[in-house]
């Protein structure tokens, strides 16, 4: 069975800095894709960042130049360097993994990032 686990979230000021986890476990883990979303009462899920296989990232518009995506396959992990927080960037941060056999996605239960100002 597949799981996907976030760690990292939590209450920080505004200007502050977190790192966001995420492991994938389960059998047969073949990764494509890695993202982080967010979400917001009332409000769609949005894609934050997203991270190929090879490296190449891309980033939602509000978030680029503060946030840093990275990845490691031995690990099956993806991260989330999120740095210059704002109240706006506060929401539940959820991960998601496609994987390569099928093309299914995954996501995990989600973890609170709160911003204060």
């Amino acid at each position: 069975q597949v799981q996907l686990v976030e760690s990292g979230g939590g209450l920080v000021e505004a200007g502050g800095s977190l790192t966001l986890s995420c492991v994938v476990s389960g059998s047969r883990v073949d990764l494509n894709a890695m993202a982080w979303y967010r979400q917001t009462p009332g409000k769609e899920r949005e894609l934050v960042a997203r991270i190929n296989r090879g490296g190449i990232t891309d980033y939602a518009d509000s978030v680029k130049g503060r946030f840093t995506i990275s990845r490691n396959n031995a690990k099956n992990s993806v991260y989330l360097q999120m740095n210059s927080l704002k109240p706006e960037d506060t929401a539940v941060y959820y991960c998601n993994a496609v994987f390569i056999l099928g093309g299914v996605a995954h996501w995990g239960k989600g973890t609170l990032v709160t911003v204060s100002s």
